[in-house]
């Protein structure tokens, strides 16, 4: 079906340097971004469907190696390093919307801000940009990733409507995160006020 993503193994015996099982996700969706990630004890390596079989071979190879580096085996983000960089969190986010939204929110820059005082996240979907608050940066990386994800959805859902909802019960942490995010709000006297959902990205953007 069009559109839709497709396991391809990359090779009956591929593992990774430790043994664990790997797994090649073709997307119809995906164009040029590849993403990387584990899932449940396999290395997942998300490609567009278009990649020939070397540039497979290569970018497979090339992910797991990053996956090595990073020592993102686990559950959770255990041993995972903070995305500190725009870079590093730009390319975190390709990572969660091909975990959670399969390759579909494909944001065209991804960057920490300090002069969002009214808001953790922000995205503009006609531009396709992210713009998160830097004072997420000392928070668990799992509030970090719903704050992550809920601004890859507006891309795929301006607003607040029960389709965005369902985009984000992907997430496990989700109402973890919001409970978290309405807590360090209340606590604190920085200016945050929370919205009617939950003082992500304030008003939807037109």
């Amino acid at each position: 079906m069009a559109g839709s993503s497709r396991a391809v193994p990359a090779a009956l015996t591929l593992t990774t340097a430790d043994g664990a099982p790997v797994e090649v996700r073709r997307s119809a969706r995906r164009r040029r971004t590849v993403a990387a990630f584990w899932e449940n004890g396999t290395a997942v390596v998300a490609i567009p469907a278009s990649f020939s079989r070397a540039q497979e071979h290569e970018w497979v190879h090339r992910m797991l190696e990053k996956l090595r580096l990073q020592g993102e085996r686990g559950t959770r983000g255990a041993g995972r390093r903070r995305p500190r960089s725009d870079a590093a969190l730009a390319a975190h986010a390709a990572e969660l919307s091909a975990k959670y939204f399969g390759g579909r929110a494909v944001p065209s820059s991804v960057r920490w801000v300090g002069n969002q005082n009214s808001r953790w996240g922000s995205a503009t979907p006609s531009e396709g940009t992210i713009r998160l608050s830097d004072k997420l940066q000392p928070m668990p990386q799992w509030v970090i990733d719903y704050v992550l994800l809920h601004e890859l959805a507006h891309l795929l859902v301006a607003g607040h409507d029960a389709a965005f909802w369902r985009l984000l019960e992907a997430y496990p942490d989700t109402a973890r995160a919001k409970a978290f995010l309405e807590g360090v709000s209340f606590a604190t006297s920085r200016g945050l006020t929370p919205g009617d959902d939950d003082d992500v990205d304030g008003p939807p953007v037109s």
